[in-house]
């Protein structure tokens, strides 16, 4: 089962990015209406036993409820806006970002590992 951490202020994003300089710091958005969405949400819970980022903390945003929290996401860490989309937060910056099918655990832990 994924730690959800819930985002629902624009002003944690100083926290994710202070947190992110002694521990990764993975943003999952999803919106809560699209199917796409719902199956990349999905393979996420399913990958994570297996993922072994047990020390990340990950975020999840609600799009739908909370859509003006993603443009302060992309302008905070340079990227654009997306959905479903998975950020990396390290060191301040972001260093994976991937959306839809293209969200892959498995390559945010070879980042890790590097």
């Amino acid at each position: 089962m994924i730690p959800w951490q819930q985002l629902t202020q624009a002003d944690q994003l100083t926290d994710i990015a202070r947190e992110s300089h002694e521990q990764p710091v993975l943003i999952f958005k999803h919106s809560t209406t699209c199917s796409i969405s719902a199956a990349a949400k999905s393979k996420l819970e399913r990958q994570w036993a297996d993922a072994g980022l047990s020390d990340a903390k990950i975020y999840y945003l609600d799009l739908l409820r909370f859509r003006p929290i993603s443009g302060a996401i992309a302008e905070t860490f340079g990227v654009r806006h997306e959905s479903p989309q998975l950020l990396l937060i390290q060191a301040g910056e972001c260093s994976y970002n991937a959306s839809h099918m293209g969200i892959r655990l498995n390559e945010v832990k070879d980042l890790l590992s590097a």
